[in-house]
């Protein structure tokens, strides 16, 4: 069958935009070769730095026939429905047949086109879909055509069973002639069909695969570091950039002048990969950054690519030497010189400025870190100087150093060490892929960041919606939840949660933004004297708990047990996702989080743990089958009888030997999962329910539950109620599916 070569030639597309571009032609081509019935056999498509290439194989020659039966209004309808009608299927009144309904009669109208050749379809919907493309920036290029593209475009390939697909765009038609590599090649080059096309390309030195071109990079690099005794530092995004920014990549190294090896290698890493994109290498024996980079050229030098690492090396020299005037200047200051400097940076326009916040986390680190019985003074100095760095001209120049070079001008100043690292690291973890800090001080620090940015915001009314999360809440939930599970920290999120919300009201009123308090939910309850005087001087008092060590406890009101839930909610959420890749059943997650009374994510994962691997036995299917009987039976009853049983059973009406033993073994289990629970032994709570398995299935087998004796009835239901909160001891079981 004909196949479809489709290839659209221009000037340098920036590399974030190819593959994006790339898959989207291809997501357009496909979608409306779908919708006029044309069938393929498989599609794939290609990016690189000038061309985006479709390739799809098996494709008809042409569209099938089609006979199209459409049933129309009756014929007496009004003569505007008809005409309607008429209009709809482009027939005449003379050309439609009359059929008759249990209704009456109707009139219907065959419709018979005859397929297209594809090729001509093909020369309508390519031009579409490339006017359709969602390029992220484009432009105009020709004078007088108000069509626009991510760059001008030269030239478009257009093959279709070897013969041109004729169609122009943006005063561009279609041909069956593309170029090789801008240096490497010259002239024309003519392809009809894709494997000659590939074929040709690669001799014209173009390799056609962003991946190829990236797996050549990868082992390039590696192969280069190799030859010096080193070894490359991995960097995908990095990896992924250059793939796209050369057709035929070749790799060279070049050298750093020594007199910029003191500067941390944090610095030289950035600096090389945002203006430069070199990748840097490592000593394998040390660990440490060594003094060589690698680089991708897009060019055969005939000098073996001497000249190029020359004008590299010297570009390099004058980037490194604005970083290391950065580092030198940014030392002349002390870190808590600059904390005051934070006044002026706004973190939020309703929430406040960085000052603010560096502010309200020293008192909620230092809380935090009390609770896990670590140096609360070192975890609140950190805190305290976490967000001065953003101050400093390095961050300026590279924001994505923000902390680490917070960390580095600590140790500079000679703050405690570990003091340093909880700078450096509080906003870890910023990715799935992203290691934890395994330090309670730098742990209590980046908690603290998080909640107070999750709590901020939600207090404001900014809760992430759908796929929008501009302020990166779900991130910062999954933040607090790796921290929590990897380390075995024993935090209780909604305590926490509630002094970060009174913090943020508190500075709310402090500073005088009486108006966006009025976006806060609950602020009409909040007008209330004693409420107000408290939030006004919960930050004095927190400090100066802070500073005596004397940390008392602060019983939520009720609106802020019912924000804590909210907040526990979404950290649900996001342990579910979290938990996935595990095999963590989500359903679980819901039934212990419906208890309503953990916010202890360690001691719940252990339960949910528990809980699913109970619920894979026998006896945990069968007792989940059980429960689910008996709740179906209590929501029946109780809603006809406009009551809820609540459990309390009258032993002497327990006529049957299974109603009895049911109610003996309940009791049994009821006094021993209590003391499993408070002791935290989930599994030894599990096996004390597996003893109700075989009395449930004998009380079913056995016992009317609705019997005709209406007392007998209530003390039966009571039972099934007190089987019902006894598993909800554990979980609320309503939520587990199956």
């Amino acid at each position: 069958m004909p196949d479809l070569l489709l290839e659209l030639f221009s000037e340098e597309i920036p590399a974030r935009m190819q593959v994006g571009a790339a898959k989207d032609l291809e997501r357009l081509v496909v979608g409306a070769l779908s919708d006029r019935g044309l069938l393929f056999e498989a599609a794939k498509a290609f990016s690189g730095p000038r061309r985006i290439t479709l390739a799809i194989t098996g494709l008809p020659a042409k569209q099938s026939d089609v006979r199209e039966e459409l049933k129309g209004p009756k014929v007496d309808a009004p003569a505007a429905a008809i005409e309607g009608f008429l209009k709809k299927t482009g027939l005449s009144k003379e050309q439609l047949t009359v059929h008759s309904t249990p209704k009456g009669d109707v009139y219907m109208a065959v419709i018979e086109r005859e397929g297209r050749e594809t090729a001509a379809v093909l020369a309508e919907i390519i031009p579409e879909a490339m006017a359709r493309l969602p390029w992220p920036k484009s432009m105009r290029w020709k004078p007088g055509v108000s069509t626009r593209w991510v760059r001008p475009l030269h030239s478009i390939l257009a093959s279709f069973d070897g013969e041109v697909v004729p169609f122009s765009f943006a005063g561009v038609s279609s041909g069956l002639h593309t170029r090789g590599h801008r240096f490497l090649s010259d002239g024309k080059i003519e392809a009809r069909r894709f494997e000659d096309y590939e074929h040709k390309l690669r001799a014209a030195h173009v390799i056609l695969d962003a991946d190829e071109r990236a797996a050549v990079i990868f082992e390039g690099v590696k192969q280069a570091a190799f030859v010096h005794g080193l070894e490359m530092i991995p960097d995908e995004g990095l990896l992924a950039e250059v793939s796209g920014l050369a057709e035929w990549p070749v790799i060279l190294t070049g050298t750093i002048e020594d007199q910029f090896m003191d500067v941390p290698p944090e610095i030289l890493q950035t600096s090389m990969r945002t203006h430069q994109k070199y990748f840097s290498l490592r000593d394998p024996k040390t660990g440490k950054m060594a003094n060589r980079f690698a680089l991708v050229a897009n060019m055969i030098a005939k000098d073996g690519g001497k000249e190029i690492v020359a004008g590299n090396e010297r570009v390099l020299r004058a980037r490194l030497s604005d970083a290391k005037f950065f580092w030198d200047e940014d030392r002349k200051r002390r870190l808590d010189s600059r904390v005051d400097d934070l006044k002026g940076i706004v973190f939020h326009a309703d929430i406040g400025s960085q000052y603010e916040r560096s502010q309200r986390l020293e008192i909620l680190a230092g809380f935090i870190a009390h609770e896990l019985n670590c140096d609360f003074r070192k975890a609140a100095r950190a805190a305290r100087l976490s967000k001065a760095d953003l101050t400093s001209g390095m961050v300026a120049e590279f924001p994505e150093l923000q902390g680490c070079m917070g960390g580095y001008y600590a140790l500079n100043d000679n703050e405690d060490i570990q003091v340093a690292e909880a700078i450096a690291e509080h906003y870890k973890p910023v990715g799935p892929s992203d290691r934890v800090t395994t330090s309670k001080i730098a742990s209590s620090v980046a908690i603290a960041d998080k909640l107070d940015q999750l709590v901020g915001f939600f207090a404001i009314g900014q809760k992430p919606t759908g796929s929008s999360d501009p302020f990166a809440l779900r991130r910062a939930a999954l933040g607090v939840i790796r921290i929590c599970l990897e380390n075995g920290y024993r935090i209780p999120i909604a305590k926490f949660a509630t002094i970060a919300g009174r913090l943020v009201m508190s500075a709310m009123m402090e500073s005088a933004r009486v108006k966006l308090l009025n976006k806060v939910p609950y602020w009409e309850e909040l007008k209330d004297k004693n409420v107000l005087k408290q939030l006004l001087t919960v930050s004095d008092k927190a400090r100066k708990a802070l500073a005596e060590g004397a940390f008392e406890e602060y019983p939520p009101f009720d609106w802020e047990v019912e924000r804590a839930n909210n907040l526990l909610s979404f950290f649900a959420d996001r342990l579910k996702v979290a938990l996935k890749e595990q095999g963590t059943r989500h359903d679980l997650i819901d039934a212990v989080f419906s208890l309503g009374s953990e916010d202890d994510l360690v001691r719940l994962v252990a339960r949910v743990e528990a809980l699913q691997k109970f619920l894979k036995t026998d006896d945990g299917a069968n007792l989940l089958a059980g429960y689910k009987r008996a709740a179906n039976i209590l929501k029946l009853e109780e809603k006809k009888d406009n009551r809820t049983y609540l459990g309390k059973v009258d032993e002497a009406l327990l006529a049957e030997p299974a109603e009895q033993a049911l109610h003996a073994t309940l009791a049994k289990a009821i006094g021993a999962i209590g003391p499993k629970l408070d002791a935290e032994d989930f599994e030894g709570a599990m096996r004390e329910m597996a003893a109700l398995r075989a009395p449930v299935d004998a009380f079913f087998d056995t016992v009317k539950v609705n019997a005709d004796d209406p007392v007998l009835r209530d003390n039966r239901l009571n039972l099934l109620a007190g089987l019902r909160a006894a598993l909800h001891r554990v979980a609320d079981f309503s939520k587990i599916e199956g």
